[in-house]
């Protein structure tokens, strides 16, 4: 049997920008999603904190480093520039693997930009990743 749990999550982000116009999708900095763990084209959940709002949606790769947070499309009427997310993606794990998972959390700041300091059980892990 397989369950559904965590996989990636990047904690209270701030949106940098909304584009009405493109085809759909959440832009993500390509660093974030490299420290969570997030693919370009994966499905995600985006959590918005401001206004309550949960949608589905896949994420794209933006500039890396940028901090950019970007809601497109229909999902630019949910999430609005200004507002704080947390962005989730979820794996099928067997009952073997849940044993040994754990998800990869990113904190980040109001820039965006990865804050280890909030989360001291992924501080080895994450700081791993950010060389």
């Amino acid at each position: 049997m397989l369950r559904t749990f965590l996989k990636s999550k990047i904690h209270r982000a701030t949106v940098t920008e909304s584009n009405i116009n493109y085809v759909g999708s959440l832009t993500i900095d390509s660093y974030l999603m490299e420290l969570s763990d997030i693919k370009e084209y994966e499905q995600i959940q985006v959590l918005n904190i401001t206004n309550g709002e949960r949608i589905t949606t896949y994420a794209i790769s933006g500039q890396r480093n940028s901090g950019v947070i970007c809601a497109n499309g229909a999902a630019s009427h949910q999430i609005k520039v200004g507002d704080l997310v947390i962005i989730l993606s979820y794996a099928q794990l067997d009952e073997k693997e849940i044993k040994i998972f754990k998800p990869n959390i990113v904190m980040v700041d109001k820039q965006n930009k990865p804050d280890i300091t909030n989360d001291a059980e992924r501080i080895t892990v994450i700081a791993s990743r950010m060389k």
